[in-house]
């Protein structure tokens, strides 16, 4: 008798320092205990994250496969070898949901080309979060990632942006490393016209969560405390 193949759970996480039972069903805290195998980003913060979503589970029993920029790109296959013998596995990002601007994507591609059954679980995503709050086009969106770094590059990538919100209508998402988020804010104020529209959203389900959308003249002298904060940032009318 053939063994049934194990399934690959997507498994989100909190995007801000709050109780799961504030951002996660409790169908996923009775999930994980059954999950003996993980695919993560940082073992240390997966252990942990683990361990807060329920004390019963032996940590030290799991096996921890780490995904980031360091892993060589010809091992992601070998981290599904368990699901052949019918064991499951889950994906876990550093925060909010797994495969979405995060290298848990790589590994969902290669389980779809083999026809693993794969589940992703609700919970929270700050770029969708950040869209439902704006105000802007939920119908029609892009979301860039970072913008380039050289300033020629990123003033002509912040232009383009604004071109396809007033050209399409599309709503436009992108992120920054949050110890440059005020500069990002400065810099759009100064390249971009004053008419249009900026949504800053950081700090998602935290108690002292952001979410407001003004034109980038009414931001100008008025950018709020996001240093290091995990934001992101919206452009739309």
């Amino acid at each position: 008798m053939n063994t049934p193949q194990g399934k690959l759970y997507l498994i989100p996480v909190p995007i801000a320092e709050v109780e799961h039972s504030q951002c996660l069903p409790e169908l996923n805290r009775a999930l994980l205990p059954t999950i003996r195998h993980f695919i993560v980003e940082n073992v240390r913060s997966a252990r942990r994250f683990l361990k807060a979503a329920d004390r019963s589970v032996n940590i030290d029993a799991l096996t921890f496969y780490e995904l980031n920029k360091h892993t060589p790109e010809g091992s992601i296959e070998g981290f599904l070898t368990p699901i052949a013998s019918g064991e499951d596995i889950g994906i876990i990002s550093e925060a909010g949901c797994p495969a979405v601007a995060d290298p848990g994507a790589d590994v969902v591609a290669i389980a779809q080309r083999k026809g693993i059954e794969v589940i992703p679980l609700v919970g929270p995503s700050s770029i969708l979060l950040a869209l439902m709050g704006s105000g802007f086009n939920g119908q029609g969106f892009a979301f860039s990632g970072y913008l380039p770094i050289e300033d020629a590059k990123r003033q002509q990538a912040m232009k383009e942006l604004e071109h396809r919100v007033r050209s399409r209508g599309e709503t436009q998402i992108f992120i920054e490393t949050p110890y440059r988020n005020v500069q990002l804010v400065e810099q759009l104020i100064r390249h971009c016209s004053p008419d249009l529209k900026l949504c800053i959203a950081s700090g998602l389900t935290s108690e002292h969560a952001i979410l407001q959308t003004k034109k980038l003249s009414a931001w100008r002298g008025h950018i709020p405390d996001i240093h290091k904060v995990p934001t992101i940032f919206l452009l739309g009318h």
